[in-house]
C-alpha cells in the first residue's frame, strides 16, 4: 500500500508539504479523514478493521505516515503496522526515541517503512524493519524532496518513485513562493496511471501483479482481487503553523472529498 512524496524544511512557505496515495482492498472498512473520537488530538483517516492509520497528524505538530514493504514470504502471525503511527501520535516520545523503541520489536511486523515527524523540534526520522544496509534501521531525514514507496527504502530509485519525485519537483517550481493548491497537486500528481517497463519491475511478485502495481495511481489490480488506490491525501504546514489536510477518498464506489484546517498548538510560528 501507498506511495508518498514530500518536501521537508526546504520550501520558503511550507516546512512540510506531503502527498500520499493509499492502496488497499476496496472492501476493507475505512473511516475517512476526521478528528478521532477516542483520541481528539489526532486527525487522519483510519482503518476500521485494525484501527490503525496510514497517515495522521496531531494538533500539537506531530505527524506520521506508513507504507508496507513488498516482500515474500509474509509473517503469518504479526502485529498491525497501522498501529505504529497511532502509538507515536498518542505518546510523548520524540521521533528518534520512538524509532529506537520500534526497532526492538521490528521482527513482530511484516515489512514497513515509517516516517515520524515533530514540527516543533523540526525533526523527522525514517525507520524500517527491512533495511538494505546491514542494521541501518533508522535514518534522520535530510531537508529536501523525498519519495517513499512500498518497493524499497526511502528515496530508492525505482521508476515509479522517480516519476513522482520529478513531477513533484516540477510542480513546486511552477508555484515558486506562491500558495499551493493541495487539491490541484493531489489530483494532478497522484492520479498518474503510467506503468513501468516490465524489464524494470522489482521481481518480487509475479510480473503480472507487479505490472498492475507499478503506477502511482492503481486503477485496479485484478490479479489481487478488488484492489487499488482507495484515497489520496495531501498535507501542508506553512510557516505560521497553519495545517491543511485534504483527502479524496472512495466510499460506496464513489469519490468524495474532505478538508480540515487548524493551527498547531503551543507554537505561533514555524520556521
Amino acid at each position: 500500500m501507498c506511495i508518498a512524496a514530500f518536501v521537508w524544511q526546504s520550501h520558503p512557505r511550507y516546512p512540510l508539504l506531503l502527498l500520499q496515495n493509499r492502496d488497499e482492498y476496496r472492501n476493507r472498512g475505512t473511516y475517512p479523514l476526521q478528528w478521532w473520537e477516542d483520541n481528539p488530538a489526532i486527525l487522519g483517516g483510519r482503518d476500521a478493521v485494525a484501527q490503525g492509520t496510514w497517515l495522521a497528524c496531531t494538533n500539537v505538530g506531530k505527524l506520521a505516515f506508513l507504507t508496507n514493504v513488498r516482500e515474500l514470504p509474509r509473517l503469518e502471525k504479526y502485529l498491525s503496522r497501522g498501529d505504529l503511527p497511532v502509538r507515536f501520535l498518542s505518546g510523548k516520545r520524540s521521533p528518534m526515541e520512538f524509532a529506537e523503541e520500534i526497532v526492538e520489536e521490528a521482527d513482530q511486523y511484516n515489512g514497513f517503512n515509517l516516517i515520524l515527524a515533530d514540527l516543533h523540534s523540526k525533526t523527522m526520522v525514517y525507520v524500517t524493519n527491512r533495511p538494505k544496509e546491514e542494521k541501518k534501521f533508522i535514518t534522520e531525514v535530510s531537508t529536501g524532496i523525498h519519495v517513499l514507496t512500498n518497493d524499497a527504502m526511502l528515496d530508492s530509485p525505482w521508476p515509479k518513485s522517480q516519476r513522482l519525485g520529478n513531477s513533484f519537483k516540477e510542480m513546486l517550481n511552477k508555484y515558486g513562493d506562491d500558495e499551493i493548491s493541495l487539491k490541484e497537486m493531489a489530483l494532478e500528481l497522484m492520479s498518474n496511471t503510467i506503468r513501468d517497463d516490465k524489464s524494470l519491475l522489482p521481481r518480487i511478485y509475479s510480473p503480472e501483479v507487479e505490472y498492475e502495481l507499478s503506477s502511482i495511481y492503481i486503477e485496479n489490480a485484478p490479479q489481487l482481487g478488488d484492489y487499488g488506490t482507495r484515497s489520496t491525501d495531501a498535507v501542508s504546514v506553512n510557516t505560521s503553523g497553519e495545517v491543511t489536510f485534504y483527502e479524496r477518498y472512495m466510499a460506496a464506489n464513489e469519490w468524495h472529498e474532505r478538508t480540515e484546517s487548524f493551527r498547531i498548538k503551543e507554537e505561533t510560528k514555524m520556521k
